[in-house]
């Protein structure tokens, strides 16, 4: 007896916008714009109230790019990053920032918030001493922990500092997940909305917000861990873009020296239904969406849809973490004006 299993209920994890709406032409409630600055590719994403991606409303300014250890992306990550910043804070003479590095500084892909907090520049205690030059705007700084290591509430921890030193905003840096391996590490996002720590691991925490803590809240978060589920969907279809890449290139003669060194994920490949089926079977049928479904149903009962993180990010958390902090002091204080 044949019966059709609902995959619904199976959700994929990803805390980015930029990944509900690739591929999508018309989507309810959404506006999105594509720009080349500094040579970084950033996509504006607004969100009306009522909207097909079920994320708050808000902008989502995503950044993406090559390898960040590059001394040149590194720079031009920074100053873009700087601009965006700049350009969503909008801050007064008087503004009072308190900056907050959510995670774990114990597990690597998570200690993205404590790495950053640890090299912006503070400056509340100077104004307290009256000692501060106008080149620098008032800012405080904190990593609040982990709910596992304090036992409170990360949101509580928060909303007591601010109610206490009374900050006319705050930026909150946390490590996010992400659908895509391809954005691992190469994605920055930030937006206006606020943030829920955990939610892209499927824990449920307080979000910190605007509605929580009237004042604005900036959130910058970077993709460092992906589901098992999408490695082994994207790893079929990389079956099949290798197999549709090699059968098209392998008689041809220009390509004889080189087509096994191409990226064959850049290159335009035709790709047919029928050829698909055959190579993959009833697998083959089934779109990007069903298919990680179907392997989020196969896996995550029996424990394995694991959080995977790429090899280098000891390394590259370091070097993201620079890129951000950089980018937070340049858009708060006139560092440069003497």
């Amino acid at each position: 007896m044949n019966k059709e299993r609902d995959l619904s209920k199976y959700q994929i994890r990803t805390d980015l916008a930029i990944d509900e709406i690739e591929g999508e032409n018309k989507l309810k409630g959404v506006k999105f714009k594509t720009d080349i600055i500094n040579g970084i590719k950033v996509t504006n994403v607004e969100l009306d109230s009522e909207n097909d991606l079920n994320k708050k409303k808000g902008k989502y300014i995503t950044l993406e790019f090559e390898d960040i250890t590059d001394s040149k992306n590194f720079l031009n990550v920074t100053n873009t990053l700087t601009l965006v910043l700049k350009k969503i804070l909008k801050l007064k003479k008087d503004s009072y920032g308190l900056i907050i590095g959510l995670g774990n500084d114990k597990s690597t892909p998570d200690s993205l918030g404590p790495l950053v907090i640890n090299d912006i520049i503070v400056t509340n205690h100077m104004y307290i001493l009256n000692e501060m030059s106008t080149n620098y705007k008032r800012v405080s700084a904190m990593n609040p922990g982990v709910m596992g290591e304090t036992g409170i509430e990360t949101s509580d921890i928060i909303e007591s500092v601010v109610e206490k030193i009374k900050p006319t905003y705050l930026i909150v840096i946390d490590s996010l997940a992400s659908k895509s391996i391809e954005r691992l590490n190469k994605t920055i996002q930030i937006t206006d909305t606020g943030i829920h720590p955990g939610s892209g691991i499927g824990n449920k925490r307080k979000e910190i917000s605007y509605e929580t803590l009237k004042i604005p809240v900036i959130a910058i978060g970077v993709p460092t861990v992906v589901d098992a589920t999408i490695i082994v969907s994207d790893t079929i279809n990389f079956i099949y873009k290798n197999y549709a890449f090699n059968k098209e290139y392998l008689n041809n003669p220009k390509s004889k020296f080189t087509f096994n060194n191409v990226n064959y994920l850049k290159e335009e490949i035709k790709e047919e239904k029928k050829e698909k089926e055959k190579l993959l079977g009833l697998v083959g049928t089934l779109n990007d969406l069903e298919l990680q479904k179907l392997i989020y149903e196969v896996l995550n009962p029996i424990g394995y849809n694991l959080m995977v993180t790429p090899k280098e990010i000891d390394f590259v958390i370091k070097k993201m973490s620079n890129a951000i902090s950089n980018s937070i002091n340049n858009s708060i204080h006139d560092i440069d004006k003497k």
